[in-house]
């Protein structure tokens, strides 16, 4: 008889995890330490002014105003109303709360693959979705008071712009690859110039041009809500860079694909919906999804016409005489972040899912 076997070395456990990620060869143990010394040099400050000298929500102005002290979340928690909800009137709030429920309950439900009737859930999102959101928040109609967009503020109308360029925006794009790729010169120019022109200038430059230069050519009388001018203009400056993503996706599919559909008999539309586009759209996912993000960020400059959403809102309050501290701004700044990172965060990890649920042709 032999004599007994050493056990095996463990494969799996956080000894073996950081063995093979952290100290697997010389340069990956000093970048550890550097790792480790870095974060022991910012984390302990962090700490200090995000909770530790921090003051707490229910806290007065007078903390605040403490030499010394952190972040003044007793700020936040008593303008969080107008951070949300702008110079919407306070008893109307209901309105707005009822819109935000029926976006999360629609849009949840759609996010989910498995979830049965998208169907009647896509067009309950698409077509009943902003009826009743135009209802509910502006008013005017079924005893509704009515509020103007000009009372509108907050992260709702970072959301309203953000979600309504996000759903116009892609099949504008798909609609403007297609047409740049088409063999009519006509529809072919017309998406070129138009792709073109809007990628050669910035945002700021489309929504001063939105807010400034459209009412002098519109007739004498009518005017274009600020909120209108906002949507189109970042809704037509996302197409043009949604369309470049697409088209590169387009690009990326082997010829043989569009040759074998039109050999089925396929019509033009046909093939594009059911073969070539599908391949495309999932090849492409990441550069939509970065497209999106960077549309929820674009937000920000919404300011240039006149409308007040979720950053401007901040630094408005940010000079409130009322809550003036050492640490009022850099808080209101912290807050905003830590609400662009969470939206824009959640739409990261929600694409790299769709990523490892497509990808079917060869799993990692």
């Amino acid at each position: 008889m032999t004599g007994a076997s050493p056990p095996p070395n463990p494969t799996s456990g956080p000894v073996v995890w950081m063995r093979k990620n952290l100290f697997a060869t010389p340069s990956d143990t000093l970048l550890t330490f550097v790792g480790l010394l870095f974060l022991a040099w910012i984390l302990p400050p962090l700490y200090g002014f995000l909770i530790g000298r921090a003051v707490p929500p229910g806290g007065t102005v007078e903390q605040c105003r403490v030499e010394n002290v952190g972040a003044c979340w007793a700020y936040i928690s008593s303008e969080i109303d107008f951070f949300i909800y702008g110079f919407y009137p306070s008893v109307e709030y209901w309105r707005v709360n009822i819109v935000f429920a029926m976006l999360a309950l629609l849009i949840i439900p759609l996010a989910m693959p498995k979830v049965p009737y998208k169907r009647i859930n896509a067009i309950l999102f698409i077509v009943v979705f902003p009826i009743a959101s135009v209802i509910l928040l502006s008013g005017g109609v079924f005893g509704l008071r009515y509020v103007p967009t000009e009372q509108w503020g907050g992260l709702m109308v970072t959301l309203i712009i953000s979600v309504v360029g996000i759903c116009l925006s892609l099949p504008l794009g798909i609609i403007l690859a297609l047409g740049r790729q088409s063999s009519m010169p006509i529809i072919k120019s017309i998406c070129v110039a138009f792709i073109e022109l809007i990628r050669a200038v910035p945002l700021i430059t489309i929504l001063f041009m939105a807010s400034i230069m459209l009412p002098l050519f519109m007739p004498s009388g009518v005017t274009v809500d600020k909120l209108l001018r906002a949507l189109v203009g970042v809704t037509l400056f996302s197409s043009a860079y949604m369309a470049e993503v697409v088209r590169g996706g387009m690009q990326a599919i082997g010829r043989g694909q569009y040759e074998a559909a039109a050999a089925l008999g396929l019509s033009y539309w046909k093939r594009m919906g059911f073969i070539i586009l599908p391949q495309a759209l999932k090849h492409v996912i990441p550069g939509i999804v970065n497209s999106f993000i960077a549309l929820f960020k674009d937000t920000s400059l919404v300011y240039i016409v006149g409308m007040k959403d979720l950053l401007e809102a901040v630094k408005t309050k940010n000079d409130a005489i009322e809550w003036a501290s050492p640490t009022q701004a850099i808080t209101g700044y912290i807050f905003a972040a830590a609400v662009f990172w969470m939206f824009c965060f959640s739409m990261s990890r929600y694409s790299q899912f769709m990523e490892r649920r497509l990808n079917t042709g060869h799993k990692r």
